[in-house]
């Protein structure tokens, strides 16, 4: 395989994270709006936002199925247009229905996407022989405030849904499919042969939960961030209205610079050791929510928050990758599903602990929970570990 080739693929995979970060925002972004033009209530709207990470976690399991037969690389060429038509698909409707069933096609088509995307980039990072996963999920936090900024923009102008989303489809439509002509899935490639009792098709799901236990807290934390953010502020540090959207966009931009320059980091530290630091820096910005006397401390809080989750999701994939070279898709796919759990799990469990109890202690849970990552850093490689060379195979914690 040329090193032209590599090039060409690992730029067409950035494209599809890109792409994937304005759509997925475009929607979330915009839940007030599709709320209000389909009439759900209040009461209805959670079951319906809870739907897309359970189908999507369903089509993540069944993806690995596809896979084994036609490859990532198929799956993510036709899996990402459908995502973007699904995402059109809301902003078209009227009807209750219509909006379940443009919902539920869209949180299908992104457990198969966001499945694939990283299949292809755990083995295209073992072609490269050194970490570039930070890299690829830089260019989704890039894309995500690219779509943030779009729905902003679509929400002052007071534009309809439909009309917002009609422009995006239409470019990054053509743009999606014509790159995904250099997708590149690498081989197992020498790790393989080294593999051990990982060799083959099977993976151990006890020497995977460690990392499920990592993406599952990771999303924790990044749910409260996304989904509680601007409520904290305004309620619990009696912020203004326009002043409570800063932590979230400020929590983007720094997801974004940790990712950009987190690959360096896993190659000159280890993958280990950047984990640990992530997750003490993530706790760290936890610890200054809860305890923040007002408002700018808290958007502090959260920017810290932004750097220190940043790293550990892309590791997460990429230590699954190395654990079960010889079925690193089949490891993606199931660890993928924790992605979606994590987001289930911790908005209402903070939502839950702020109302019984406060919303200062309910910032302390997660902060516990990634901090836990810590003991499971030694899933993710010593920083002997390399992506090529001497290949060894990263360590597991006994978690009974």
């Amino acid at each position: 395989m040329t090193d032209a080739r590599l090039r060409r693929g690992r730029g067409s995979l950035a494209v599809s994270f890109f792409v994937q970060g304005v759509t997925f925002a475009l929607l979330v972004t915009r839940i007030p709006a599709i709320q209000d033009r389909y009439g759900i209530s209040d009461g209805l709207l959670p079951a319906f936002l809870a739907a897309v990470p359970i189908l999507a976690g369903v089509a993540s399991v069944v993806t690995e199925k596809v896979v084994a037969r036609v490859g990532p690389a198929v799956v993510l060429r036709w899996a990402q247009p459908f995502v973007l038509l699904a995402l059109l698909a809301v902003g078209m409707g009227d009807a209750l229905w219509q909006a379940a069933l443009a919902l539920g096609l869209f949180g299908l088509a992104v457990g198969a996407l966001d499945a694939s995307m990283n299949m292809l980039g755990v083995s295209l990072q073992r072609e490269y022989g050194r970490s570039i996963m930070l890299g690829f999920h830089a260019s989704y936090s890039f894309g995500g405030i690219a779509g943030a900024s779009l729905a902003w923009a679509g929400a002052h102008w007071h534009l309809s849904l439909f009309v917002s989303y009609l422009p995006v489809v239409a470019v990054l439509l053509p743009v999606a499919f014509v790159g995904s002509r250099w997708y590149v899935a690498g081989g197992a490639g020498p790790v393989a042969e080294e593999a051990g009792e990982s060799k083959g098709s099977g993976v151990a799901f006890k020497l995977l939960l460690p990392l499920c236990l990592v993406m599952s807290f990771a999303y924790i934390g990044d749910s409260t961030v996304s989904n509680w953010s601007a409520k904290y502020l305004q309620d619990v540090l009696g912020s203004s209205e326009e002043l409570a959207t800063v932590p979230y966009n400020a929590y983007m931009v720094t997801t974004l610079l940790g990712r950009a320059v987190g690959d360096f980091g896993v190659r000159r530290f280890g993958a280990g050791t950047v984990v640990r630091a992530g997750a003490v820096l993530a706790a760290l910005g936890f610890a200054c929510v809860a305890v923040a006397p007002g408002a700018w401390a808290g958007i502090a809080g959260f920017t810290v928050l932004g750097l220190g989750l940043s790293v550990i999701v892309p590791q997460t994939f990429a230590a699954a990758g190395r654990l079960f070279p010889g079925a690193s898709d089949a490891a993606v796919a199931r660890l993928n599903v924790f992605n979606y759990v994590g987001f289930l799990v911790g908005s209402p469990l903070v939502g839950a602990l702020g109302d019984a109890w406060s919303y200062r202690g309910a910032m302390l849970v997660p902060m516990v929970l990634v901090l836990v990552t810590v003991v499971y850093a030694t899933s993710f490689g010593s920083r002997e570990a390399r992506y090529g060379g001497g290949h060894e195979r990263p360590r597991t914690v006994d978690v009974g």
